[in-house]
């Protein structure tokens, strides 16, 4: 039987209901020290509600430093693990996978929110330090952040800090875990030459600067039970073609090296290293062609993201193989039941709504 949008995915020993997934989106919504609040409850809850297959949180910080903003969530303490218990126990119950996305921001941490002008922090403003694999500032509009470039302890401190992580994600109950490697954030800055420029052997070639993902998603793995997946999200590229910079063809030959490290799915996205990047095409499925080549080179199933809005083009996705889950972000902004009226108009009787809201199904 073919595929298709609504059919279970199994991975490892974990069945996701259905082949869709709400990608993980900033809510910028923590009232105070990365803690989870009603918004996220709700927020997350309401997608799980609405059918999805996969639900997962927001880049969630595994050390404070780890935020984009102040407002950003975290997984440092065991707080931060008992707040986020009820979101993941939520989401189960409405049959949905609890997914969490465990990240560090690195050189693009430290900044105000979104809607307040995405500009840079200094510590007496609220923010703190920022560190990266070198120290080469983002160049926001008004001018650069100071970045500490990391020693060979922060090193060791950062795969402890996602391993730590991972253990109050599982307390809290969450069923997938991704390593967040995408968008320039920390691991991203390690895995481009535009931001690494290490001589160590966490810097220099392709392996030196994979290296250290590849220990974050091993030791993750160990520490993640043997029948729950670990995902993983990638930039596909840089768009940065006139300077040296991590490329689609790096993508490839990294995606691999994930499932030999214990990583189930490749989550493809792209960019976000630096504000001059040139992304040849934006619109529908505008990073599938991404997914399919991660696919092609990697024997670990592929989330496919960007431009995904309208049931029939999910469904496509699926059946056609370009990709194993179809990861729907803004989307899932505009309409939280998404799924269940993809359901509707693809006549999927796998799919049931709520029992509270079986007087609106057709």
């Amino acid at each position: 039987m073919t595929d298709h949008l609504f059919s279970s995915l199994s991975i490892r020993e974990t069945t996701v209901r259905n082949r869709v997934m709400v990608s993980p989106m900033c809510q910028y919504s923590c009232d105070r020290d990365g803690l989870a609040t009603d918004w996220h409850e709700v927020h997350l809850g309401s997608r799980a509600t609405g059918g999805a297959g996969v639900v997962m949180t927001e880049a969630t910080a595994v050390e404070p430093r780890g935020r984009i903003t102040p407002n950003d969530l975290g997984i440092w303490s065991d707080d931060h693990a008992d707040a986020l218990a009820p979101v993941a126990e939520f989401v189960s119950e409405r049959g949905a996978t609890p997914a969490i996305q465990l990240a560090h921001a690195g050189r693009k941490a430290s900044k105000t929110r979104p809607w307040e002008g995405s500009e840079p922090l200094a510590p007496d403003e609220g923010g703190w330090e920022t560190l990266a694999p070198s120290a080469v500032p983002y160049p926001y509009e008004d001018g650069e952040a100071e970045t500490r470039k990391m020693t060979r302890e922060d090193i060791e401190d950062l795969k402890d800090d996602f391993v730590a992580a991972a253990e109050r994600a599982l307390d809290a109950g969450f069923e997938i875990a991704e390593v967040h490697a995408a968008h320039g954030y920390l691991l991203h800055e390690f895995l481009s030459p535009v931001t690494n420029r290490r001589e160590d052997e966490y810097g220099g070639d392709f392996e030196g600067r994979t290296r250290l993902l590849r220990e974050v998603v091993a030791a993750v793995r160990e520490v993640w039970p043997g029948d729950r997946p670990v995902f993983v999200r990638v930039s596909a590229s840089d768009w940065l073609p006139d300077r040296e910079s991590w490329t689609v063809e790096d993508t490839e030959r990294l995606a691999p090296l994930l499932a030999d490290a214990g990583a189930d799915l490749v989550d493809v996205s792209s960019g976000g290293t630096h504000p001059d990047q040139q992304i040849p095409q934006t619109g529908p499925n505008y990073q599938v062609r991404y997914a399919e080549r991660v696919g092609e080179a990697t024997e670990a199933l592929v989330g496919a993201v960007g431009g995904i809005t309208e049931a029939e083009q999910a469904d496509a996705l699926i059946r056609n193989d370009r990709a194993d889950l179809a990861i729907v972000g803004r989307e899932h902004l505009r309409d939280p039941y998404f799924a269940l009226h993809a359901a509707e108009k693809l006549d999927a009787d796998e799919v049931e709504w709520p029992i509270q809201y079986s007087r609106a199904a057709k």
